[in-house]
């Protein structure tokens, strides 16, 4: 199942800061979409590992991590903020040039972004995310399948996602694009719930 639209208007980031808090939305050209209202246990504990980890091997270093909710702004070209009609708010995310953060969050593609997958937001983040994020230049794409207990990676080859990697969440997974940062997944995994 996909996320909802809100509605079939034209939005921009002005118009996004302008809503209330209640619902969360993302903007990806223009359309906003309905996100899940909250976020099960399972889904916060793999993205704070995650980012738990990203955080830890960047100490020092000049890359941040974040976690959601952080608005990342993906403007077409040189628009003003208030017109990027691309907002979204990846699970996981490293950016690497400093230049691209500000008081509301990013602008301009993360170096890495990691979605952990759940049957409300999966079509959504494999379809719709994958291609913005391919277009944006994102450099490495992991969706996390906490169910399945997979990993896909999409690495960017020159402009385009190559063919995914699937792995199973066991062992370590190294971040390419971020050779630092390597995920540890069996710790994680012992404490998902066996009927989740």
């Amino acid at each position: 199942m996909g996320l909802a639209l809100k509605d079939s208007q034209y939005y921009c980031y002005d118009d996004y800061l302008a809503w209330s808090d209640d619902v969360r939305y993302e903007l990806i050209d223009g359309q906003a979409y309905v996100m899940s209202p909250t976020l099960d246990l399972v889904h916060q504990d793999v993205a704070g590992e995650i980012y738990l980890q990203a955080r830890l091997a960047l100490k020092g270093k000049p890359c941040r991590a974040f976690i959601a909710p952080v608005d990342v702004r993906l403007p077409k070209h040189d628009e003003a903020n208030e017109q990027v009609d691309t907002v979204v708010q990846p699970d996981v995310l490293v950016v690497c040039d400093n230049s691209k953060l500000d008081r509301r969050g990013v602008r301009g593609a993360p170096d890495w972004l990691v979605e952990v997958l759940s049957p409300s937001t999966a079509s959504h983040d494999q379809i719709r995310k994958r291609a913005l994020y391919e277009r944006q230049g994102v450099k490495e794409y992991w969706l996390v399948h906490p169910v399945d207990r997979l990993l896909t990676v999409y690495r960017l080859d020159g402009a385009e996602y190559g063919k995914p990697d699937i792995y199973e969440l066991s062992g370590e997974t190294p971040v390419a694009a971020l050779p630092e940062i390597v995920i540890q997944w069996d710790e994680l995994v012992a404490r998902l719930p066996d009927d989740y």
